[in-house]
């Protein structure tokens, strides 16, 4: 299946699927969701993972709690909010799109119109947007990729953690497109593999040359000048301060690269900016020991280990080159800048 038709989620007949990403490289799987119950559990076990990607996934499963019965249908609604903000507690989309569709849903309710009807036009909208958005980041950040580039990333933050087309991945995608000859270096990315499975998944199917490595090995490259530049995604990105919160792993990048003088970019679309928060607000989320402890199924540490398994790491501004969104390439201490145009941003 080519990369252009593999959708990380799609709305079919009442039910919502989704690309369950545990599976990949090595299974191609949709699981179907019929509830916001499921797509909770989905965004909470991983099945579907990325900032974007998991504001998309949220706004169908507000659609999913408008469905049958206008009976309790505002109370459900409440019900899937909180549930599904329970579930990841880091990346701002997915808050932003709870809230988003209960603002829809309150305004048909006034004008009495459908209310599933109305999210449901919403929801299909704004993945769609989703798309143009990353195209438009991919196309701001290529011209910070000189040709010949060796290009390292981090995680996965490519079609797979978006709608489609990707952010991160994107900017490299954008590249290539335009001709450039490019590489990429791809650390794996523990505990989840993301950079392993996923990335190299993606950039294999786009035709991309790449490398993966061990986390461990990122700033012995760039120390022999084998990296000439970095991007990376993120789950939110702070515009008071210019803090970047993304997988955690990504601020040892971001020292190495002040070290070793390599440019250090983000790129993020204006869905996964805070701008009301500073770093010491935002909760970071630490997922279960067993994910450190085990591999494949496998246990790899003695029993009875105990572990530390934070998901995120917050970058600060002074070690990050440039931001990339749909809006242009800023500085981190630029950003509130963009506010006016998040005042009527539509998207998850």
């Amino acid at each position: 299946m080519a990369l252009r038709e593999l959708r990380t989620l799609y709305w079919r007949n009442g039910s919502l699927y989704l690309l369950d990403q545990r599976l990949l490289p090595w299974r191609e799987r949709y699981v179907r969701c019929t509830s916001y119950k499921q797509v909770a559990r989905a965004i909470k076990e991983m099945v579907v993972r990325g900032a974007p990607a998991i504001g998309v996934a949220t706004l169908y499963g507000m659609v999913l709690a408008a469905k049958g019965t206008k009976a309790r249908r505002s109370e459900r609604l409440r019900e899937a909010a909180e549930t599904l903000k329970s579930t990841r507690p880091t990346a701002v989309n997915l808050f932003w799109a709870v809230d988003h569709m209960l603002g829809v849903a309150e305004n048909a309710m006034r004008a009495k119109k459908d209310v599933f009807k109305a999210l449901l036009e919403e929801a299909d909208r704004l993945a769609e947007q989703d798309i143009e958005t990353n195209k438009k980041i991919g196309e701001n950040g290529a011209g910070l990729i000189p040709d010949g580039s060796v290009v390292m990333t981090y995680c996965n933050a490519g079609g797979l953690a978006t709608v489609g087309y990707g952010t991160a991945v994107g900017v490299i995608r954008a590249a290539h497109e335009s001709g450039k000859k490019i590489s990429v270096i791809v650390p794996e990315t523990r505990p989840k593999l993301q950079g392993a499975r996923l990335t190299a998944f993606e950039l294999s199917k786009l035709g991309i040359p790449y490398k993966i490595i061990t986390d461990n090995m990122a700033a012995m490259l760039m120390s022999r000048g084998d990296v000439s530049c970095i991007v990376v995604g993120a789950d939110r990105v702070l515009a008071k301060t210019g803090h970047v919160i993304n997988k955690i792993g990504t601020l040892s990048l971001a020292i190495s690269a002040k070290f070793f003088g390599v440019p250090f970019y983000v790129a993020a679309p204006l869905t996964s900016f805070d701008f009301k928060r500073g770093p010491e607000e935002v909760k970071i989320e630490e997922r279960s020991i067993e994910e450190v402890l085990n591999f494949a199924g496998k246990i790899i540490a003695p029993r009875g280990s105990d572990a530390i398994n934070l998901a995120f790491d917050i970058t600060p501004p002074a070690l990050v080159s440039a931001i990339i969104t749909e809006h242009g390439v800023y500085e981190p201490d630029g950003l509130m800048t963009l506010e006016r145009y998040s005042r009527a941003v539509s998207g998850p």
